[in-house]
């Protein structure tokens, strides 16, 4: 049986991680974490300047780091980065250490949320809906084998997104 103190929110990039975490944290007084603001705080620079100079492979190795941090925590909701689980390691991570829920948008959503959206290092190349696309193509599987529990949060209001996840942690 897995601890259910912690929640990790999994999906892309917009699907409402952060919001959707900042909501079930303090509906359930847990902690709130966002894994990409804590390499922020922890670098001392935005996550688009270390992709600029560190490339994304320099990136998901701060994040890794960051992420063996927080998952020792306990009674914490954590809003990952869409690419976290790109390493096994971070799947791991995840799984052993709470319940995984994946926020799983469809890509129209993501493009109306997404749009003039400059902090997001892999947007801002191409076309941002082939980009979304080709994101979900590669990530949706991984996403889907970790979760504990799956969201589609199409039409759906941040606050009967935070609503359903509670309901699933209460059956728990």
């Amino acid at each position: 049986m897995k601890q259910v103190e912690n929640i990790f929110l999994i999906g892309l990039m917009g699907s409402g991680k952060t919001t959707i975490g900042k909501l079930l944290s303090k509906n359930l007084n847990k902690g709130f974490y966002d894994s990409d603001h804590v390499v922020e705080q922890k670098t001392g620079v935005k996550v688009p300047l270390i992709f600029e100079y560190e490339g994304e492979v320099g990136f998901r190795k701060r994040e890794e780091s960051v992420l063996k941090d927080l998952v020792r925590h306990t009674n914490i909701v954590l809003a990952t980065g869409g690419g976290v689980i790109l390493s096994k390691n971070n799947c791991k991570l995840l799984v052993d250490n709470g319940y995984v829920v994946y926020l799983k948008s469809n890509c129209e959503d993501l493009v109306t949320r997404m749009s003039g959206d400059q902090s997001r290092p892999l947007l801002q190349e191409g076309d941002l809906r082939e980009t979304l696309e080709n994101l979900f193509k590669i990530r949706d599987p991984i996403y889907t084998s970790i979760s504990d529990y799956i969201i589609k949060t199409e039409g759906k209001h941040s606050n009967e997104i935070a609503a359903e996840i509670e309901s699933f942690i209460k059956k728990l």
